[in-house]
């Protein structure tokens, strides 16, 4: 057994040079004079004296002592070599005294190669310094489409603001969301007291996650650190210990874990998907038995009072329904007005004491809390009423809207001898351009020369989106689904307004949220065990439509027969699945050819769409030109590019 330091540090060595070796890797530290010879360095940036982060050093500029390292900076020469004596000599000097004299570096692509200083790097290495100083050189290459330089110029911008080179991504977009997840603005340059609180909150998060030993992920700290502060919140990750920071990491390690994998959303399109075997019915559970409850209380959590929101409304008349579809089975509890993360978990908590073992959040910003309070109380199921989620401890769900829209496009075409139709989407988020484009495509099938003018309702606009529509001579609008009980309007669903101003409502989309939850109720209770296995391997997100009865569209009497058995055949057509709105070719803004002839977008695709189609006469706005409320929900559920998509022109 090594007696000595350098001993301890020679074993650490010597295991990694063969561990690297069995794996078939080079055992050695890099050298990035090998790595740069086939690059194309653009620009050299003298960045002056600065704190290396550690974990960033990886290797050496030239190769005259990269022999003398295994990959982790641990020696490899004997002790009794001249090496190892000056190492000993730098030990007890950064014991007694501290190493001051920064080592001479270069950066490359985020990564660091001494110049000078290798034994320094090794010390402080063995020692479990989170950085050490050094005078750096950044060498930037030539832009290119390769991922990881596309990644490095993401974090070059995020440099230029924050001057922080810690944290780094394996995901495109990330830095965006991490700013956004601070509260900061894109090109808003850090205060040096913001920099050193993010450098101080990460560093910490960055030995709780090595304490978990996350490096046996495929996740970078930067990727976990964001799934850290995505259900935390930034603010109060800020105020935190290493040992709080680990104890919260294992929380919520399956969520970790499931990031891991890909942060991969299974979307259950079916409620017969979900039923197996073993599974005992609804009916079965709720009878009266010695060892089963006679009765159920479930809960529901909405952002704003029900007089105030349609979106609430309709999900307070799912709850009604579900009272009387299981009357004297189950009783129900309802919490309003719940907008901030304080209200939401007080209120969870309250369902939980009053005896709530199943609860619904009806609202996406609601998602991160729901997540934490399932943590804390994994006997009650939480679930969040969002799509393209992806969280293992709770289950999300969320209907195909944009079935119902593509029949009031088609309703809009019949019904107008116009070329022109309106379109009032709310935010840019998960879902919502999908429902835009099936209602232009419905359109087309009935007219091939209609355009879809679309404005967005919470954009900061001195007129609304009604009245920037009419001033364009639109009179077959599509607005929001439901009315607001306490502003009643008919300016919801499909409408018209005629020259004299006068509203008539066509046909109104309908979200049946008393099926969907007499069905989730119903699934709910499957084994135990089917749900422990789905932790950290998979999201679960119950995205359901015509086919499960909770997705409708109820016509106005006064709509032409032939119009109405036109949508008739339409929608039995769509609920058995004959037929399906985004088949065949399809066509986007840009001439992009986003689906072919004899195909079908992927579900998937349908969910994350980020691109409108080409009968559409509008545009995505900019996050700046959304007001509080949109830009809050962007946050969570705002599109973002897919980089798997193929396209062609």
């Amino acid at each position: 057994m090594p007696d000595t330091d350098y001993g301890y540090a020679l074993k650490m060595g010597r295991k990694r040079y063969q561990d690297a070796l069995a794996r078939g890797e080079y055992p050695y530290l890099p050298v990035l004079d090998n790595i740069l010879a086939n690059t194309d360095i653009v620009a050299t940036v003298n960045l002056g004296v600065m704190d290396i982060p550690l974990a960033k050093m990886v290797g050496t500029k030239t190769a005259e002592r990269s022999s003398s390292f295994a990959s982790n900076f641990m020696p490899l020469l004997p002790e009794r070599s001249e090496f190892g004596a000056k190492w000993t000599s730098l030990y007890k000097y950064q014991v007694e005294e501290g190493i001051q004299e920064p080592v001479v570096a270069y950066e490359f692509m985020n990564q660091f190669y001494v110049q000078e200083g290798n034994k320094r790097v090794s010390v402080m290495k063995y020692l479990g310094a989170y950085s050490i100083p050094g005078s750096v050189t950044r060498l930037i290459p030539k832009r290119t489409d390769d991922k990881e330089n596309r990644l490095y110029y993401e974090f070059l911008d995020f440099y230029r603001i924050s001057s922080n080179c810690d944290v780094w991504f394996s995901k495109e977009g990330s830095y965006k969301k991490l700013l956004e997840l601070m509260g900061m603005e894109p090109d808003q340059v850090w205060t040096q007291e913001e920099r050193l609180f993010f450098r101080s909150s990460y560093g910490r998060f960055a030995k709780a996650y090595s304490m978990a030993h996350g490096d046996q992920l495929q996740l970078t700290e930067g990727d976990a650190f964001l799934v850290y502060i995505e259900i935390y919140g930034y603010d109060s990750v800020k105020g935190q210990t290493e040992r709080e920071m680990y104890r919260a990491l294992m929380k919520i390690w399956e969520e970790i874990q499931l990031a891991n994998r890909g942060r991969k959303v299974e979307l259950i399109e079916e409620p017969e998907e979900m039923e197996t075997e073993h599974k005992p019915s609804i009916w079965k559970w709720l009878l009266p038995a010695d060892d089963m409850p006679e009765h159920l209380k479930i809960g529901f959590i909405y952002a704003d009072t029900i007089e105030n929101s349609s979106w609430n409304y309709g999900h307070e008349l799912g709850r009604q329904y579900l009272e009387e579809a299981f009357e004297g089975r189950i009783s129900t509890v309802v919490i309003e007005g719940a907008d901030t993360e304080g209200d939401i978990a007080r209120a969870i908590e309250k369902l939980v004491q009053a005896g709530c073992t199943m609860i619904f959040t009806t609202n996406s910003k609601m998602v991160n809390q729901s997540v934490r309070s399932a943590i804390l109380h994994p006997e009650v199921k939480i679930y969040n009423c969002s799509v393209n989620m992806s969280y293992s401890s709770i289950c999300t769900y969320y209907a195909r809207m944009y079935e119902a829209k593509f029949l009031m496009g088609a309703i809009a075409a019949a019904v107008s001898r116009e070329d022109k139709l309106g379109y009032i989407a709310d935010q840019p988020t998960y879902g919502i351009l999908a429902d835009i484009n099936a209602f232009a495509m419905g359109a087309r099938m009935i007219n091939p020369y209609v355009k879809v003018y679309l404005e967005w309702r919470r954009i900061n606009h001195e007129k609304t989106a009604a009245e920037r529509l009419r001033e364009q001579g639109i009179r077959y609008i599509s607005g929001k689904d439901m009315i607001i009980p306490r502003h009643p309007s008919r300016e919801y669903g499909l409408y018209v307004q005629e020259d004299n101003g006068e509203v008539f409502n066509l046909a109104s989309p309908i979200w049946n949220w008393g099926k969907f939850y007499e069905q989730m109720i119903q699934l709910a209770f499957e084994s135990n065990e089917e749900l422990e296995a789905r932790k950290g391997k998979k999201a679960v997100n119950y995205w359901w439509g015509m086919s499960a009865d909770v997705i409708d569209v109820i016509c106005s009497g006064n709509l032409p027969h032939g119009t109405m058995r036109l949508i008739e055949f339409l929608k039995n057509s769509v609920r058995s699945g004959s037929f399906h709105p985004f088949d065949g070719f399809m066509y986007d803004q840009e001439g992009i050819i986003r689906c072919r002839e004899g195909e079908r977008l992927r579900s998937e695709d349908i969910v994350t769409m980020n691109w409108l189609a080409e009968n559409v006469v509008g545009r995505v706005p900019d996050l700046e030109e959304l007001n509080d409320e949109a830009r809050e929900r962007m946050q969570l559920q705002g599109i973002r590019v897919d980089e798997s998509v193929q396209t062609e022109k």
